[in-house]
């Protein structure tokens, strides 16, 4: 056991304190760390930067993981039902969760180019140019198209594959009283898939609040601050402007709001268990 209690000591348990403590002093590298309790959090309550990027990530979040969750039950709902060459378009519709975002970004990056770019040369043909990049509202969309892209097959396996689990006498029985997909959808597929949905919706919550690697390749944040995400303010933060101490403190911040949704919808599925 010790390889891993070591790894665990030195990769996560060391940095996770350290950082603690950083977030209680005014430290910037260079110069001497001056202890100074809870201002760094106290401040981020009322840093206009922090509220805007706070702003973008809550956007970003709301509206990339309930279409992401949409998309992927519509088309679980698709494919549970018997159509022709079901196994090769499975297999193209989880084909996005193999690329490395950071990988897809470049390649958006090409795509939502705006001067000869393929998507505006295709516009181009109907009288359309659309400023993907170096327009504040355009921007967030077109990092939440590349989101949406690549995560919603996540959510289609995993709902696939519960829609699956299900028992089939449930729904030959409700088929004698209701003939309404969308009675037997909302009153036995919805409520039996909710262990489910609550799992994807905390992963994908996880994993686009902490987003990074879509809006540093596409826009850097920009323009302006418009697509300043918070994963992406911290980061300018400790590694740009060197304040480690402010840094650290916003990290924990987010750590803090996540835990508390988590403990939420953890709480609502001990709930439905019992």
């Amino acid at each position: 056991m010790l390889p891993a209690v070591f790894w665990t000591l030195a990769f996560t348990i060391y940095p996770l304190g350290r950082s603690l403590w950083f977030s209680f002093l005014n430290y910037r590298l260079g110069r001497d760390p001056v202890f100074v309790g809870l201002d760094k959090f106290a401040k981020a309550f009322t840093d206009y930067r922090v509220l805007n990027s706070v702003k973008i990530t809550l956007i970003y979040v709301l509206v990339a993981v309930a279409v992401e969750m949409i998309l992927g039950m519509c088309l679980a709902l698709l494919f549970t039902r018997r159509i022709r060459g079901q196994t090769v378009l499975r297999a193209i519709l989880t084909l996005p969760l193999f690329a490395t975002p950071i990988a897809a970004a470049y390649l958006a990056l090409t795509i939502f180019y705006e001067e000869g770019g393929p998507l505006n040369s295709m516009l181009g043909l109907v009288g359309i140019k659309v400023p993907w990049l170096s327009d504040p509202s355009w921007a967030l969309i077109s990092i939440l198209m590349l989101e949406i892209w690549q995560w919603t097959p996540f959510c289609f396996l995993v709902f696939l594959a519960g829609l699956h689990g299900m028992s089939k006498q449930i729904y030959e029985a409700v088929a004698l009283d209701s003939t309404s997909q969308w009675q037997i959808f909302w009153r036995i597929t919805f409520p039996m898939m909710q262990p489910v949905i609550i799992i994807v919706f905390l992963l994908r919550l996880i994993e686009a609040v902490k987003v990074f690697d879509y809006p540093f390749v596409l826009t850097k944040g920009g323009p302006g601050t418009a697509t300043e995400v918070y994963s992406m303010f911290v980061y300018r933060t400790g590694l740009h402007f060197f304040d480690l101490g402010y840094a650290s403190a916003l990290a924990y911040l987010l750590l803090a709001g996540v835990m508390v949704i988590v403990l939420l919808f953890c709480g609502k599925m001990r709930s439905i268990y019992e």
